[in-house]
């Protein structure tokens, strides 16, 4: 399987990054003054349009015609074409049916393609700020070209991939491209070599916003050429064929290569022994149709629609019915961690002293800070002021704020001085814990206030390091009593007293757990894909019981070719500091190595993945274009429902392989009987017209498979398509049924006496109805790996259709429809043998499917 290579940062964006401001400007051709409108309009001649990548779009006549290019729909089209043209209007009728059902299917599948693109533009504000003749002016988002300066401020959508130039503090909210809940912070400094493109803080990406602060950055790519530009080409690629579709073609070419082998051979047989090559055709071409599948379409539709309807029960919405069987398939699951794991909510999780005690006073401190600063509130501000409850016991009582100390990226704090109810005043500061911890000569201990001395230092640190290594955000707060003013600057914030610290996460759902133990269980591997750091990932895969033995990073994916991430892939659970890039390479690895690869997210940068997966899951809160690029949707932010999905999905292949292993079976030893006979008889063992009624009854016999239960141990582990498996069923249990055939030629032969060309239509008659009879009572053997009827019992609509078929079979010889299918009476003593003959078949087949199953042959 080809690695997933389409998404990248542009060569000439990784270079401007290393430069200074002003080599960074002359390597794209501007200047501190921006560019000339004249200029700007020739660089959108040669750039083109600030779009990212557009749809191909296709005709519906040209989309039509590729769902033919499937070779069982092109075989039946011709089978089809053959037997209306040898005047089998009958046959003709019944196989383009089955065309047009499943070509129908994959039509309005393959219509919805270009919809993730379609939500990326749609994304993407329409206008930006930029310098242009020295003035700033907004412009259409699409006109804006490489080399414009543009301006951007809180809210804004950064409009292309850009070099900050300046800014004043800039934070930047990335989670759309990375999964990091927390803004990120940026600076105009040039990137050191060797980071990671998505860490490289001067750098700013098309699709992502700032939260907070102001900056002027140069444009360095527009469109497709950018960042997203090039995820949005890779959603918009064609989907690669998924387990299910391969294991269907696999099969459909199986039995191609059975046909080109069995119809010449027959056809060659027939006409050299019985001298009649007309004849011979028309029972080759009849012999090919009972060969051909031409129940698998409507079979299969029909599988995958109750599956669907199954699971809309469960909030469970699927856009693709193929990703059904692949859901049950699945041995791998690979998920983001934010918002499908977790809550994508900064929870402050902890506030603790200096020793790690839970301390009420760190938490009114910092609630102070955050809600008397006038700066714009980031999610960890939120998260503090989401506690309620200081909010009477402060806000109502007369504490008053003085002066506030913004924050900046120098000292990476910010504080506020405030008035308490006694009327002394308080500097309160929250912070970057190395930066605060700098400004503090004293740590709160209990009751009293120790000095921080180099001594102390490892104490004073040790929670906060502990924090930090068990993933959690923390905050520094300290504080002082601190003399009226009229003002207070910087310099104020020293001789600080530590209180403590206070630590945030994004927590799992409560249903993450329960229902990765419940993945576990059915023989499913889970793997975390995300783009937040590894601590945090380590933390959240302990809350929800997954081991981490390793964490493999983006940064090491970048030195791995595709045998090297195919090793690691397969050995390692966690992922972190992935771009999207990583996340499709390992998936297409893990398929690569044979697994069915289900991926679950929930942003623009998980679009690539769901879409490379062989089943994508996204949730009802997604972003739209990961909604978009999913093939099933969680209606219901329980995850338990995915373990639902797994079992209905076996369900769906259970039966689908239930008509699979008896059509093929089944075919595969007629063939044997067919070929025999034809050399041994001097007339055809079956009328073509025989054959097509012989074919046609058992194709109904098997309409109600989809109906079918499915036996505990069908669903208990991933079964995914396994032609070996498949071919060592046809090779073990298809001559079965030949073995009895000849013992029918036999019986016809020898002992009623069915042996010349007179009495033809006696020996096509009897084993017309040995051949109908014995394929439609075997199909409750192959339907389940346990014991037939009593323990393992089909449904009351497969039964049903058991039981009347059988009785159809019976009764044709005496029905008026006798003469116009060649068939007559039979002779009494042929039912005393057809009863022995059943009752040997299904304990033979029985006996030899148990020995396969022990020994895991099938």
């Amino acid at each position: 399987m080809p690695t997933a290579v389409g998404i990248r940062v542009a060569p000439l964006v990784i270079e401007v990054a290393g430069l200074d401001a002003t080599a960074a400007l002359a390597r794209v051709g501007s200047s501190i003054g921006g560019l000339s409108s004249d200029e700007a309009a020739r660089r959108l001649v040669v750039s083109g349009a600030n779009e990212i990548a557009a749809q191909k779009e296709r005709g519906w006549f040209v989309r039509l015609l590729r769902t033919f290019a499937n070779p069982l729909v092109v075989l039946l089209g011709v089978l089809s074409a053959v037997s209306f043209a040898t005047g089998d209007a009958r046959a003709a009728v019944v196989i383009a049916l089955m065309i047009v059902l499943g070509v129908a299917l994959r039509f309005a599948q393959e219509s919805r393609a270009g919809a993730a693109a379609a939500r990326l533009r749609a994304m993407i504000r329409v206008t930006a700020t930029v310098v242009r003749d020295g003035a700033e002016r907004e412009v259409p988002l699409r006109e804006v070209v490489p080399g414009d300066l543009v301006v951007l401020a809180a809210g804004d959508m950064v409009p292309a991939d850009v070099r900050l130039l300046a800014q004043k503090d800039l934070h930047v909210t990335e989670s759309s491209l990375t999964g990091e809940s927390v803004p990120a912070e940026k600076s105009e400094r040039a990137a050191v070599a060797g980071t990671a493109p998505l860490e490289m803080r001067d750098l700013c990406w098309l699709g992502t916003s700032v939260a907070s602060g102001t900056a002027h950055a140069l444009v360095i790519v527009t469109g497709r050429e950018t960042y997203l530009g090039a995820m949005a080409g890779a959603i918009t690629d064609e989907e690669p064929p998924t387990s299910f579709d391969k294991g269907v073609n696999d099969f459909t070419w199986l039995m191609i290569r059975i046909m080109a082998v069995m119809v010449p051979l027959v056809f060659l047989i027939n006409g050299l022994t019985k001298h009649d090559w007309t004849q011979a055709f028309f029972f080759a071409l009849a012999v090919a149709v009972g060969l051909t599948p031409e129940m698998l379409p409507m079979i299969v539709s029909v599988c995958l629609s109750k599956g669907a309807m199954a699971m809309a029960k469960t909030q469970v919405i699927v856009k693709r019915l193929n990703a059904i069987q692949n859901f049950g398939a699945m041995d791998v699951l690979c998920t983001d961690k934010t918002g499908t794991l977790t809550m994508d909510a900064v929870i402050l999780e902890r506030y603790v002293d200096v020793a790690g005690v839970e301390s009420e006073s760190v938490l009114r401190d910092a609630w102070l800070v955050s809600h008397f600063q006038t700066g714009l509130r980031n999610v960890m501000d939120k998260a503090i002021l989401a506690h309620e409850e200081h909010r009477d016991a402060i806000v109502n009582q007369p504490w008053k704020k003085v002066d506030e100390i913004p924050f900046d990226f120098e000292r990476k704090m910010m504080s506020v001085v405030v008035e308490a109810p006694d009327g002394s005043r308080l500097l309160l500061v929250k912070g970057a814990p190395d930066a605060v911890i700098a400004k503090c000569t004293q740590f709160r201990r209990g009751d009293r206030d120790d000095p921080v001395s180099a001594e102390t230092l490892a104490v004073v640190r040790a929670t906060y390091e502990r924090l930090s290594g068990e993933g959690f955000r923390v905050l520094a707060v300290a504080g002082k009593k601190c003399q009226h003013a009229d003002s207070y600057t910087r310099a104020d914030e020293s001789d600080l007293i530590l209180a403590g610290y206070v630590a945030f996460l994004d927590p799992p759902k409560a249903t993450a757990k329960p229902a990765l133990d419940a993945l576990h269980a059915l023989g499913v591997t889970v793997k975390i894909l995300t783009g937040d750091n590894e601590l945090v990932s380590r933390t959240v895969c302990a809350q929800v019981g997954l081991p981490v033995d390793r964490i493999v990073l983006g940064a090491e994916i970048e030195g791995m070719d595709d045998a090297a991430l195919t090793v690691a892939a397969e050995a390692a659970s966690v992922f972190a500091r992935l771009s999207p890039s990583h996340k499709q390479r390992i998936i297409a690895a893990l398929r690569a190595k044979g697994h069915v690869v289900g991926f679950m997210g929930d942003g623009i940068n998980d679009a690539p993945a769901l879409r490379a997966a062989d089943v994508g899951v996204s949730v009802d809160t997604a972003v739209d274009v990961a909604k978009e690029s999913a093939d099933i949707i969680l209606l219901e932010k329980n995850l338990l429902v995915l373990a639902e999905g797994v079992r209905e999905g076996r369900k769906v292949f259970s039966n689908i392989l239930k008509y699979v292993r008896m059509g093929a079976s089944s075919s595969f030893g007629n063939m044997f009987s067919v070929i025999g006979a034809s050399a041994l008889l001097p007339f055809l063992p079956m009328a073509p017209i025989q054959v097509l009624s012989n074919n046609l009854l058992y194709d109904f016999s098997q309409v109600p498979i989809p109906t079918d239960n499915v036996d505990a141990d069908q669903i208990e582990k991933p079964r995914p398509w396994s032609i070996p498996q498949i071919t060592r069923f046809i090779l073990f249990i298809g001559p079965i049924s030949s073995l009895f055939d000849y013992a029918t030629f036999a019986a016809m032969w020898f002992l009623f006496k069915a042996n010349t060309p007179a009495r033809a239509a006696v020996f096509q008659t009897g084993w017309f109805v040995e051949s109908l009879m014995t394929q439609t009572l075997i199909i409750h053997v192959i339907r389940t790996n346990g014991i037939p009827f009593v323990p393992s019992r089909a449904s009351a609509a497969l039964m049903a259709t058991t039981a009347a078929i059988m009785l159809v079979g019976g009764l044709l010889p005496y029905s008026p429809l006798a003469p116009a299918l060649g068939l007559t009476a039979l002779p009494a003593g042929y039912w005393a043998f057809l009863a022995a003959t059943l009752a040997a078949y299904l304990l033979l087949t029985q006996l030899v499917k148990t020995v396969l199953v022990r020994r895991q042959l099938i």
